[in-house]
């Protein structure tokens, strides 16, 4: 069966801004030697084998050992604790790349799936911020660098190969604290790298 869904994405990650994976296609090195990244996802709507997905939040952990594109990558799943056993099976087929979609790319380069843990996901949109929490895992925030030509708007990259959109609103972390499957990171510098956008994925 089909599925499809769509909703709000956020990231920040080690690297500093601009992270060099987006205009290298995963090619460069990251910033720090390593690629630390918590993909956040709050779906809207959507569903997988009649599994109904709007509302469920979650998280994909990643970590490269050197330029994304040379795999190796560990990667782990953080799904809301509100969700279903139903829609956490659904979530973890599509964030894998299992069920097919943007994700299925991407699975070809992880060595390691260091597995699923729940934790209460909370996705705040405030503006030109983004914030997403996963009780003791994951707290990080960004924020949006504001383009010039029309006011309002942050600057974008297009024509993207990032599995969440082909646009992406260029921020910098307000902060960004992982402690999960062996990832950590801690940053309020306000130098690191940040995306949001809009996200619709089919399989």
């Amino acid at each position: 069966m089909t599925w499809r869904i769509s909703g709000e994405y956020m990231e920040t990650c080690n690297c500093d801004y601009v992270c060099p994976c987006i205009y290298t296609h995963m090619t460069a090195p990251p910033t720090e030697g390593d690629c630390k990244v918590a993909i956040a996802m709050q779906i809207d709507a959507g569903s997988k084998d009649g599994t109904d997905l709007g509302g469920v939040r979650f998280i994909v952990m990643m970590m490269s050992p050197g330029p994304m594109a040379d795999g190796d990558m560990v990667v782990g799943l953080i799904v809301d604790e509100g969700a279903s056993d139903a829609q956490v099976q659904a979530v973890t087929e599509i964030a894998s790349g299992q069920a097919g979609g943007p994700m299925a790319a991407m699975a070809p380069l992880v060595a390691t799936f260091a597995g699923v843990e729940r934790r209460p996901v909370r996705f705040e949109i405030d503006g030109m911020s983004r914030h997403v929490t996963a009780g003791d895992m994951v707290d990080q925030t960004c924020i949006a660098v504001m383009g010039g030509a029309r006011p309002g708007e942050p600057i974008y990259l297009e024509n993207t190969a990032h599995p969440a959109n082909h646009k992406l609103a260029l921020a910098r972390n307000g902060h960004s604290r992982f402690d999960a499957f062996g990832i950590t990171w801690d940053d309020a510098s306000g130098t690191r790298n940040g995306h949001f956008a809009p996200f619709a994925w089919k399989g």
